[in-house]
């Protein structure tokens, strides 16, 4: 891999994201001086000019949207401010006062304001499904907005509004929340097992609020493992194809579990898959599945992943062991394929590559119960792990997809980015990866010249 561009000095603090257009000719950037940029590529000469740049909210923006071009020019913006806002290229004449003729500018369209805590990730629907609107704020809820005036882009609907860790489950796996965990491991009172009336002893209380503090500590290992709002992750992506209707695949909070969310008319919002690490050291309750992992660069199916439809989102694996959140999770175009693919990165410093399976297409004139997977259909989704890398070694901040879902591309607090690509025999391997010293290493120097002794001397006479 190779840099082709660079931009120096884009933001006067550190940059929170970048996000390119459809087309990649326009790239959006903001940092925590709280400004957002608008980067125009001119293709002739390879360079990127700023086109715009404003101040955009009252705290760091924390993530980028855009549209999908059949819209215009919109582009979405969460911030620690607790705010989604909505922008708009139009033309000067349509916008402030006093900018030059003619020329393109952003304006605010609107305000989102109903998250109670800090918006983390937002993304746009599939054009397919209008002009819709997905955020995830720090309180742990999935909130979808629609655009209600098209040409005007200022009436936003909250059409829907999800809880997702107490979204209902089908088919739950595994202890259901930390108390669950703590009171199956924890000696009650002797004699008090099977009544009704049954309580702790001082020693089960005191053991209970001693693992309570522990989980709100941070690992002693890499960062990421904790009850702490810094120890969470909160990431959201629209599933592409339009046949199963709104699906997205959700991660919220520090439980290291990725929801599979449908939004549906009758029943609404449903879980119809859950992707939830487990720990993987073996167990007694799953003897067979370990001792299958591979080694780290090469795709492989590790023993204690669970992919429990319709699970219960606890983040808490067989072993009773708490995983690391969720930082991003990509959804795979499909591009003809019979299964999906997500990524998912983690404060772990692992990627995870699931491969997703609907159920079987239903038949013309069906149910809509069969067709959508839900409830009333016997078959259900399904998923599993086909790969997991763990080469970054600390916090993966990102990963994405190419256009036709078959490279995959992670950043993470290494400094690097990694490439991953399956195989023809299914194997996922690493396709390369750049880092910050090899970027440096590429930047263009100026040709040196070699300098005479004597028309130095020269030089420093004159």
């Amino acid at each position: 891999m190779i840099q082709t561009a660079l931009i120096q000095g884009a933001h006067d603090d550190l940059v929170t994201d970048a996000c390119y257009d459809m087309y990649g000719l326009c790239l959006a950037t903001c940092g925590l001086d709280q400004r957002i940029k608008i980067w125009t590529l001119d293709e002739a000469s390879g360079d990127w000019g700023l086109d715009d740049d404003w101040k955009a909210h009252d705290a760091a923006p924390t993530k980028l949207a855009w549209a999908h071009p059949a819209f215009g020019a919109i582009l979405a913006s969460a911030s620690l401010d607790r705010t989604v806002k909505i922008w708009e290229q139009v033309l000067a004449d349509a916008a402030e006062p006093g900018a030059p003729a003619g020329a393109p500018h952003w304006v605010e369209r609107a305000v989102l304001l109903e998250a109670r805590g800090s918006v983390r990730a937002v993304e746009f629907a599939p054009h397919h499904f209008g002009l819709k609107l997905a955020a995830v704020s720090a309180d742990n809820h999935l909130r979808v907005y629609e655009c209600l005036e098209q040409p005007a882009r200022a009436a936003w609907e909250l059409a829907d509004e999800v809880d997702v860790p107490a979204l209902p489950a089908r088919a739950a796996r595994g202890p259901a929340s930390l108390a669950g965990t703590l009171a199956a491991s924890t000696p009650t009172r002797a004699g008090g097992g099977g009544g009704g009336g049954a309580g702790l002893d001082g020693a089960s209380v005191a053991g209970l609020l001693q693992a309570a503090a522990a989980a709100q500590q941070p690992a002693a290992g890499r960062p990421g493992l904790g009850a702490r709002e810094a120890d969470g992750g909160w990431c959201v992506s629209w599933c592409r194809e339009r046949y199963w209707g709104e699906v997205l695949a959700v991660g919220c909070g520090v439980g290291g579990v990725v929801k599979i969310i449908q939004f549906s008319a009758p029943r609404r919002a449903q879980t119809l898959l859950s992707l939830e690490p487990a720990p993987a050291a073996p167990s007694a309750a799953a003897p067979a599945m370990a001792g299958r992992g591979g080694g780290a660069g090469a795709g492989r199916m590790p023993g204690g992943y669970s992919a429990a439809a319709g699970g219960s989102g606890s983040g808490s694996g067989s072993g009773g062991e708490a995983a690391y959140a969720v930082t991003s999770v990509a959804w795979a175009p499909s591009c003809g394929r019979s299964f999906h693919l997500v990524a998912t990165g983690s404060h772990d410093g692992h990627v995870r590559v699931w491969k997703v399976r609907p159920p079987p297409l239903a038949p013309a004139g069906g149910d809509d119960d069969e067709r959508d997977g839900g409830v009333g259909s016997d078959e259900q989704w399904s998923a599993g792990l086909v790969a997991e890398f763990d080469d970054h070694k600390s916090s993966v901040g990102r990963v994405e997809w190419n256009v036709t879902g078959t490279v995959l591309s992670s950043s993470g607090n290494d400094g690097r980015v990694r490439l991953w690509k399956q195989t023809v025999g299914g194997v996922w391997r690493t396709a390369g990866h750049i880092s910050v010293e090899q970027a440096a290493e590429q930047r263009p120097q100026p040709p040196a010249r070699d300098v005479e002794m004597d028309e130095s001397a020269d030089a420093a006479a004159d």
